[in-house]
């Protein structure tokens, strides 16, 4: 299968061409030249099994093919248990068990996986530039730390990180470098892509992306949901609708991807926190990107998600079409505060600022009737609480344990060097 940009002005690539660019020479992201058949996968595998199965076409013909099966059982050695809620019909798909306890390391293991071999022999290293809003980083600092001929450089907005995702994002050393930016994500973002669109400093040193930008990322993410929606099935008929919590819509995107290929999947509703883009958007108003606004719920503090990009092309530009596929909800600070407290408090539920988001999506469209007590529902659980425990712990009361991998992250000692907002700064280092 063949990749080309949601911009329509670069050369087609091959999928391995597509994963070490990151984004596509005009600026776009890289989408599927066109979408395989729909997928008629069958529940029982375990979920790496299942996503070579999904992946397979995307692999066809590429250099990568044979490997694929290898690379998801390193990238999805980890479980994503589908757990049910207190509330009936309710259910979480717990994505943080992973070493930095945040959904994104499947993604960022498998593009550490598909990277490492395609790079292997090349005579420079590539350099992965990374911005990240919280979780991002960490996991692909973790993915790629040690991977022979592969280097990281991850920019984060200083001061707007929890201090435990911070610590994971200076904390390895070696091939990752940290930077903090004086300014937001979005800063971060565009210096970022200011850089994969250098072709000067491109020619010196050779830099890809691993943000939710990277096809190396979306197509892995799509497998946990195919599995989620598989299982489900399997076990009580009909389709799983999701609530998905969401910033740069990035994984909301996969789940979307996932449906269109054939995954039983229901409806799926994006829940954001204060930044009100895609809300606004999907209420009828224009998309209009705007400067992000710091929230709780930080790795979701984004004013430009970027893969609006690859959604508006699913929908072949049709807003119309779009708006009536989706709903979007935005939630603030002081609900997320009520709705951490409040399942703990009545069921002992413990929910990160991401996922509590969602959960109370969840509760807003069950009290309206737009879920029905008998239709079956799940809320992506981003991030594991621990990694947000001064936000959540004097929220319900007690510590919360800390998962055994990130325990050992946070023995180590942290250091991130201080960059200036200026794609100029970001150059120099690079060079």
């Amino acid at each position: 299968m063949n990749f080309i940009s949601t911009r329509n002005a670069s050369p087609v690539a091959t999928l391995s061409q597509a994963i070490a660019a990151g984004l596509a020479p005009d600026g776009g992201l890289y989408v599927p030249e066109q979408l395989p058949a729909a997928r008629e996968l069958q529940p029982g595998a375990n979920l790496a099994e299942t996503a070579a199965a999904l992946l397979q076409p995307f692999f066809a013909g590429d250099g990568l093919a044979q490997a694929l099966p290898a690379i998801c059982a390193e990238a999805f050695d980890s479980p994503a248990p589908l757990q049910a809620l207190a509330t009936a019909n309710d259910h979480v798909l717990e994505l943080f068990h992973g070493p930095t306890a945040a959904f994104k390391d499947f993604g960022a293991r498998f593009l550490a996986a598909s990277l490492s071999r395609v790079r292997a022999g090349q005579a420079r290293p590539l350099t992965i530039v990374v911005a990240t809003s919280g979780d991002t980083g960490a996991a692909v600092a973790a993915a790629f730390h040690n991977q022979p001929n592969l280097q990281v450089v991850v920019l984060y907005p200083d001061g707007r990180v929890s201090p435990r995702q911070a610590h994971q994002l200076g904390c390895l050393g070696g091939n990752i470098r940290a930077l903090r930016v004086a300014g937001s994500f979005d800063d971060c973002q565009a210096m970022a892509k200011q850089a994969l669109g250098d072709a000067e400093l491109q020619a010196q040193v050779p830099l890809s992306s691993a943000n939710s930008i990277s096809l190396g990322r979306l197509l892995p993410q799509m497998s946990y949901y195919a599995h989620a929606a598989l299982s489900h099935r399997a076990a009580h008929g009909g389709l799983l609708n999701f609530v998905i919590p969401t910033g740069n819509l990035g994984n909301a995107m996969a789940a979307i991807m996932a449906r269109a290929l054939g995954v039983p999947l229901g409806r799926i509703v994006l829940a954001t926190n204060a930044n009100r883009v895609l809300p606004d958007y999907f209420a009828g108003g224009p998309y209009q990107p705007k400067a992000s606004v710091a929230t709780l719920a930080n790795a979701m503090d984004v004013g430009a998600p970027s893969n609006f990009e690859r959604l508006r092309w699913l929908y072949a530009g049709d807003d119309a079409a779009l708006r009536g596929a989706f709903q979007s909800f935005a939630v603030g600070d002081a609900t997320i505060r009520d709705t951490i407290a409040a399942r703990y408090s009545q069921f002992g539920e413990v929910f990160c600022p991401h996922t509590a988001t969602a959960v109370h999506v969840l509760e807003q469209l069950r009290r309206s009737g737009e879920a029905a007590a008998d239709e079956h529902w799940a809320v992506a659980a981003t991030a594991h609480p621990a990694k947000f425990e001064s936000v959540v712990e004097p929220l319900i009361g007690r510590e919360v344990a800390v998962p055994p991998a990130l325990a050992e992250l946070l023995k180590r000692p942290a250091h991130a060097e201080p960059c200036a907002t200026e794609y100029s700064a970001l150059r120099e280092k690079l060079l």
